[in-house]
């Protein structure tokens, strides 16, 4: 039976289309044969791009080839379930999705929905700097003990447009004039301890950490653009107050001297 024929009882193209998370159906030549709106909304990519290119070109590199190895398994007719890796929105933002696939056999397709979990990782991430900073000899998975999945795994729609904001207004001071959380209150027109019980409750981080946190990716992130020659350079443009400090933090968080990589 074709996949959502005329004789289907229900509209499954109506459920296809509306359903939140990103659907798709590949076939065995390594393209998507369908995607839901999701897709596109999710990557940034037309309909047509998706569909025009091999899946492989949309996919982080590193996780390319063990992505080919998942694929492996649904070739076999082995439901996937809970599968990660990372794909590359039109922006260039590495997009996490966590996959559960099953191949239909009848039809030489497969079946596939994936939900977004960037912020998520992106959380995870900031714990473990966080306990880096604070010397802690903790684990993310007792992190995750400490704050239950909501953190993780229920951040709202609402949550995640408001860190986006204020991610864009530490950005947007850093290496300009000291960003405390004052300033960012005042930014927002809420009081500091507004400002910092919201931090808190969905990243489970204090402000402060959270602002260094942002400092070190954007450290790292001007490293990479190879326009900085000197640990000075690097460290007054991320907004931190001593060379000597930021080096010791940057070489902790990311086990890498930041001399080896201008």
């Amino acid at each position: 039976m074709p996949y959502f024929s005329s004789d289907n009882q229900y509209d499954l193209a109506l459920f296809f289309d509306l359903f939140p998370d990103m659907m798709c159906i590949a076939g065995n030549d390594g393209y998507f044969k369908k995607i839901n709106p999701a897709f596109t909304n999710t990557l940034g990519y037309s309909s047509e791009e998706l569909l025009s290119k091999p899946i492989n070109s949309f996919i982080y590199p590193d996780d390319q080839n063990h992505t080919l190895k998942v694929l492996g398994l649904i070739e076999e007719y082995s439901p996937v379930l809970n599968f990660e890796n990372r794909y590359i929105a039109k922006s260039g933002e590495i997009i996490w999705l966590v996959w559960t696939s099953i191949k239909i056999e009848c039809e030489g397709l497969v079946f596939a929905t994936a939900k977004d979990i960037t912020y998520r990782k992106k959380l995870e991430e900031y714990h473990r700097i966080a306990l880096i900073i604070n010397k802690q000899p903790e684990n993310i998975s007792s992190v995750k003990a400490e704050h239950p999945v909501s953190i993780y795994d229920n951040l709202s729609p609402a949550d995640q447009r408001w860190l986006d904001e204020l991610e864009k207004l530490i950005r947007k001071y850093t290496g300009k004039v000291e960003v405390t959380i004052g300033l960012l209150s005042y930014e927002l027109a809420v009081s500091e301890r507004q400002l910092y019980r919201r931090i808190k409750s969905i990243t489970g981080i204090t402000p402060n950490k959270y602002i260094r946190i942002i400092k070190l990716q954007i450290a790292h992130e001007a490293i990479k653009t190879g326009k900085y020659r000197t640990v000075n350079e690097i460290s007054y443009a991320a907004g931190f107050e001593t060379p000597a400090y930021f080096n010791k933090l940057f070489k902790e968080v990311y086990n890498l001297n930041v001399l080896e990589l201008l």
